[in-house]
C-alpha cells in the first residue's frame, strides 16, 4: 500500500475543507494558531513513518493526552478506574456539568473533561507525577526527547479554567477524587499542554495498532485491554460527534482542541492529522476531512 500517496491525497481533501473552522480562542494561548495549517503522519506497526505538510511541527495536543493517561492507569491500576468513570458516549459538550449532577459525580467516559480529571487523579496517585508519566511515554515511543509541556499554554488554561475547576470540585464533593483539586488540575493542564508533532503522536499511538505492544516489544496493555481502549476511542474519542466521526472515518480516534486527531488502524498503523480550525464539537475540520479521505481511499476501516 502506497501510504505516502494516500497521505498526499488526504492533504488535498483537507485543503478543500480549509477556512471553515475556528481556533480554540477560549484558551487565549491557542488563539494565535493558523487555522489553515495542516500536517499528517502515519506510523506503521513495523515502525515505518510517512508524512505530509507540517507533519513535524509541534502543536498543543490537548485532549489527545487523555488517551495516554487512561492507558497508563489501565496498565498500572487495572480495571479499578471503571468504578469512577463510565464508558458511554456523553451526548453533551466535553466540558458539560449537567450529567455529573444527575449521575452523582461519575463522569460518563474518560475522554470528556470530567472523566479525564478522574483519570488524571488516579494516575497521580499511581505515579506521583501524572503529566510526567505522559511526557516520558511520548518521548520514549517517538524517540523525541524534546517533547515537553508548554508552560504558557498550561498557565493560560489554568487562568481561564473555571469550568474545569467546577467539574473537579463537584467530582470531589462525591468522593471521586483521591488528591486535592489543585494538584489534579495542575497535572491535568500540564498533560493537556504538551506539545508534540503528528510524527510524534503517530509513533506514540502505535502500541494500539500493535495490540498493546510498545516500540521496544514490551507489553503495555494486554490484547484485550488494547481492544477495549480502541472501542472507547471509537465511541467517545471525538466528543459529542463520535457518531459522525465513526460514520465518516470508521476508525478509533482521539481529538484535541489544539487541532490534532490521532486515529488507530488496528494491526496496521497509527495516523495523526492536525489543523487548528475546529468545528462546533471541537474537532478539526480539515483533520476529519483528511482522515475521511484516507480511510475511504485505502479501505482501512474497522467496518
Amino acid at each position: 500500500m502506497d501510504y505516502q500517496q494516500l497521505l498526499s491525497d488526504a492533504m488535498g481533501a483537507a485543503r478543500h475543507a480549509a477556512g471553515t473552522g475556528r481556533v480554540a480562542d477560549y484558551i487565549p494561548a491557542l488563539a494565535a494558531a493558523d487555522p489553515d495549517a495542516f500536517g499528517m503522519a502515519l506510523a506503521t506497526a513495523e515502525g515505518e513513518v510517512f508524512g505530509v505538510g507540517a507533519w513535524e511541527q509541534p502543536f498543543s495536543i490537548q485532549s489527545i493526552s487523555k488517551l495516554f493517561t487512561l492507558t497508563h492507569v489501565l496498565a498500572q491500576g487495572g480495571d479499578d478506574i471503571w468504578k469512577g468513570v463510565g464508558r458511554e458516549p456523553s451526548g453533551n459538550t466535553f466540558n458539560s456539568l449537567v450529567q455529573l449532577e444527575t449521575e452523582r459525580g461519575i463522569p460518563r467516559n474518560p475522554f470528556i473533561n470530567a472523566g479525564a480529571i478522574v483519570v488524571t487523579d488516579r494516575l497521580q496517585s499511581l505515579t506521583g507525577d501524572a503529566a510526567g508519566a505522559v511526557r516520558a511515554f511520548l518521548r520514549a515511543e517517538s524517540e523525541n526527547p524534546l517533547i515537553d509541556t508548554d508552560r504558557a499554554v498550561a498557565a493560560s488554561e489554568a487562568e481561564h479554567g473555571h469550568r474545569n475547576a467546577a467539574l473537579a470540585h463537584f467530582i470531589a464533593s462525591h468522593g471521586n477524587l483521591e488528591n486535592s483539586v489543585e494538584v489534579v488540575l495542575e497535572q491535568y493542564y500540564a498533560h493537556c499542554a504538551i506539545e508534540a508533532s503528528c510524527r510524534d503522536l503517530a509513533l506514540a499511538g502505535r502500541f494500539l495498532a500493535r495490540y498493546g505492544l510498545r516500540a521496544n516489544g514490551s507489553r503495555l496493555l494486554s490484547r484485550s485491554e488494547a481492544k477495549r481502549v480502541n472501542a472507547v476511542l471509537l465511541t467517545c474519542g471525538t466528543y459529542d460527534a463520535a457518531g459522525e466521526f465513526a460514520y465518516r472515518v470508521g476508525l478509533p480516534g482521539k481529538s484535541g482542541v489544539g487541532g490534532g486527531i490521532l486515529a488507530i488502524v488496528p494491526g496496521r498503523a497509527a495516523v495523526c492529522a492536525w489543523s487548528p480550525g475546529l468545528d462546533k464539537a471541537g474537532n478539526s475540520v480539515s483533520a476529519v476531512a483528511a482522515l475521511d479521505a484516507f480511510s475511504t481511499a485505502s479501505g482501512l476501516s474497522v467496518f
